[in-house]
Formats: C-alpha cells, sequence, structure tokens
C-alpha cells in the first residue's frame, strides 16, 4: 500500500487497502503510546532522588501524580486499541455497535478507536448530558 492512500468514502467500505491502513495506524499509535510510556517510567526512576526541602518535595509528588494518572489513561487507551484490532481481526471494525451502520473513514481515521457512528454519539452524548443535568 502505497505511504500516501487515504480512505476515500466512495470506495468500498473496509476494503483490504482500509483494513491495513487502520491497523497500520492503530499499531502505530499503540507503539508510540507504549514508547512514550517507558521514556516516562525511566524518567521517573532516574528522578528517584529524595529532596531535602519540602516544596520540592511535593512538587515532585505532585509531577508523579499527573504522571501515574496519564498513564492510566494511556493504559486504557491500549486496551480501547486492542479492542479495535480485535474488530479488524473478527469483520466488525468499523461498524456503529448500536446501529451496525458504517462509522464512516473521517471519523474513523479521526478517531480510529471509535465503536459508535457520528449520529449514535451524538444520541449517547445527549442522554449522557440529560442525566447529568438531573
Amino acid at each position: 500500500m502505497p505511504a500516501d492512500y487515504t480512505p476515500a468514502e466512495d470506495e468500498p467500505f473496509m476494503n483490504d487497502r482500509q483494513r491495513t491502513y487502520f491497523r497500520t495506524k492503530l499499531v502505530a499509535w499503540k507503539n508510540d503510546i507504549l514508547r512514550e510510556a517507558r521514556e516516562t517510567l525511566d524518567h521517573m526512576q532516574a528522578d528517584n532522588s529524595h529532596h531535602p526541602d519540602l516544596a520540592d518535595r511535593a512538587s515532585s509528588e505532585t509531577d508523579r501524580a499527573i504522571e501515574l494518572r496519564a498513564r492510566d489513561r494511556q493504559r486504557k487507551l491500549i486496551n480501547k486499541i486492542d479492542l479495535a484490532l480485535k474488530r479488524l481481526d473478527d469483520g466488525t471494525y468499523g461498524y456503529c455497535e448500536e446501529t451496525g451502520e458504517p462509522i464512516g473513514v473521517k471519523r474513523l481515521d479521526a478517531r480510529p478507536i471509535a465503536t459508535l457512528s457520528l449520529e449514535a454519539q451524538e444520541r449517547h452524548e445527549r442522554r449522557e448530558k440529560v442525566y447529568r443535568d438531573d
């Protein structure tokens, strides 16, 4: 597949080229997250110094807490990427899990882990907002 290939709406949905494109995109995204996690872990281990100043220690602990929260979000994102790769394997990738309709290549290109079509996502968010406002 050419490096400059971008899926188009006018080609058959989830054809071999599109599946390969999205698999490559998902795997690269996962690898980037894992690389960043390794770099953060290395940095945290290297910065395992004891700070005699309370303000420095507090700042360091705050930085660690922020990093750990970010890593937790990334762990959840990796799980979503893995689920998307499984959907690619079983042939359900790219189809809305609520309606069964194609999600659309533009939405998948912007958010490759999407499981809902734009319309279904908007309905979901409206329902969520109604319950949150109660």
